[in-house]
C-alpha cells in the first residue's frame, strides 16, 4: 500500500521580467511557498501559495507555518489512496490559509495523478484512468490536445499592463499585442480620470480587434467607479469588463456599480469562499467571477465555484495571483475542467524572468500558455534550485 511519508516546504523568490504594478502594490519578484508531498514509491507531487498580502493576508512565512504545523501532519503516514477525505480534512481543519490550504491540496492532487498515470484535467473532469479528456464542450479559448505521450492542456491568456503613466502604458501594450498576445488586461484604480485617459489612448493604439478588460483591484469609490465606466462607454472604448472597481466586502456598492453602468462588472476580490459567492448571486453584484486556487484553497474547492457560478448564469475566468509555473499550471488545469467561459487570467509565468528553475510550462506566440503532455500538474520545478526544505513527518 502506497502511503504519503513526507510534506516538505520551499520558499522561493523568482526574478520578474518587469515591476508588477497595481493599484495595491509594486514588485519585483514573486516570494512564494513551493509544497512537495512525497509518497512511500519515491514520487512527489508538487503545489503552491504564492505571498499575496494585499489580497489574501497570507505571507510565505504564515503559509509555511500552516503546512509545516497543521496541514502537514494530516496527510503524513495515510494511504494515498484516501485522497479524497484528506483533501476534505485539508479544507477543515484551520480557518482562512487558502493559499497554504491550496498548496497542499494541489500537491496531493498532483501526486495522486502521478500515481495513476494521467494528467490533473482528467482526475478533475472524473474521466476514466488513460482517457484523454476531450476538448468538446470547453471553453471558447482552452482545452486540451491529445497528444502520443498523453494530452498537452492549453488555454488563451490575457496579459497584464501594470499601473503606468500614459506613454509607458501604451509602449507596453504596443510591445504585448506584438508578443502575440490579444487580450489585454490594464491596471487601473489609482487616478479614475488618468485611468480614463490611458485606456482611451490604448484603444487608439492597438485598434478594435485587440480585447481590453480592465482591473481596478478594489482602488475606486463607488461613484469614481461610475463616472470612469461611463465615460469610456461615452468614448465607445469598448471594454469587455471592469473586474473588482469597489472594495471587496462592499458587495452591495459592487451591485450598486453594476446597476448604473452598461460595461460587465466581475468580481474577483469579493469572492473567497463559497458563502461569499452565494451574496454575489443574491445581490446581482457581478456578471461574473475570477476563480482563483488560493482564494478558494485549492482545485476542488475552485471547481466548485466556478460550476456554481456557472449555474447562477455568470461567466467564469480562472486566474492566477503572481505565482510561478506551479501555480499557473493548477489554476490551468481548473480552467480547463471547468470550461471557463472567459479568456484566462493566466498570465502570472510570462511575467517570470527566463529560463525558471521548473519545466513543462510555456507561452506560445500566440497570447496562449500550454503544459507539455505529462502526468498530474505537467510541471516539475527543480530540486538543485529549491532552497533546503522545511519538513514534515510521520
Amino acid at each position: 500500500m502506497t502511503v504519503i511519508s513526507a510534506v516538505h516546504t520551499h520558499r522561493v523568490s523568482l526574478p520578474l521580467r518587469f515591476p508588477f504594478v497595481t493599484a495595491l502594490r509594486r514588485t519585483e519578484h514573486v516570494d512564494t511557498l513551493l509544497v512537495q508531498v512525497v509518497d512511500s514509491d519515491g514520487r512527489s507531487g508538487w503545489g503552491e501559495a504564492p505571498q499575496v498580502w494585499q489580497v489574501t493576508g497570507e505571507s510565505v512565512i504564515g503559509a509555511q507555518a500552516c503546512v509545516e504545523q497543521m496541514l502537514g501532519p494530516i496527510l503524513v503516514g495515510e494511504p494515498l489512496g484516501e485522497w479524497p477525505r484528506l483533501a476534505d480534512r485539508l479544507g477543515l481543519v484551520v480557518a482562512r490559509n487558502g493559499g497554504a490550504k491550496s498548496a497542499v491540496q494541489t500537491a496531493l492532487l498532483d501526486l495522486v495523478c502521478r500515481a495513476d498515470g494521467i494528467p490533473l484535467v482528467e482526475l478533475l473532469c472524473g474521466t476514466r484512468r488513460g482517457e484523454a479528456a476531450s476538448s468538446e464542450g470547453r471553453g471558447p479559448e482552452s482545452g486540451v490536445e491529445p497528444a502520443a505521450s498523453g494530452v498537452a492542456v492549453w488555454s488563451a491568456t490575457d496579459v497584464t499592463l501594470s499601473a503606468a503613466d500614459l506613454a509607458a502604458t501604451v509602449r507596453s501594450a504596443v510591445e504585448r499585442v506584438g508578443d502575440g498576445f490579444t487580450t489585454l488586461k490594464l491596471k487601473v484604480g489609482t487616478d479614475p480620470a488618468g485611468d480614463v485617459a490611458r485606456v482611451i489612448a490604448v484603444r487608439q493604439e492597438v485598434g478594435d480587434a485587440i480585447d481590453l478588460r480592465l482591473d481596478a483591484n478594489q482602488g475606486w469609490s463607488r461613484d469614481a467607479a461610475v463616472r470612469a465606466m461611463r465615460a469610456l462607454e461615452q468614448a465607445g472604448v469598448g471594454v469587455e469588463f471592469v473586474e473588482q472597481p469597489v472594495a471587496g466586502e462592499d458587495v452591495e456598492g459592487l451591485a450598486w456599480v453594476r446597476q448604473r453602468v452598461d460595461t460587465p462588472v466581475v468580481a474577483d476580490e469579493a469572492v473567497f469562499a463559497m458563502t461569499d459567492l452565494d451574496r454575489v448571486v443574491r445581490l446581482q453584484a457581478a456578471d461574473g467571477i475570477n476563480v482563483k486556487l488560493v482564494k478558494a484553497g485549492g482545485p476542488l474547492p475552485a471547481l466548485a465555484q466556478a460550476r456554481v457560478a456557472q449555474q447562477a448564469g455568470l461567466a467564469t475566468m480562472v486566474g492566477s495571483m503572481m505565482e510561478s509555473d506551479v501555480g499557473v499550471a493548477a489554476a490551468l488545469h481548473v480552467a480547463v475542467a471547468g470550461r471557463a467561459s472567459l479568456v484566462g487570467d493566466l498570465d502570472a509565468g510570462w511575467w517570470l524572468r527566463r529560463p525558471v528553475p521548473m519545466s513543462g510550462l510555456y507561452y506560445g506566440t500566440d497570447g496562449t500558455v500550454r503544459i507539455e503532455p505529462g502526468l498530474g500538474l505537467g510541471v516539475v520545478p527543480s530540486l538543485t534550485a529549491c532552497p533546503a526544505p522545511g519538513q514534515v513527518r510521520g
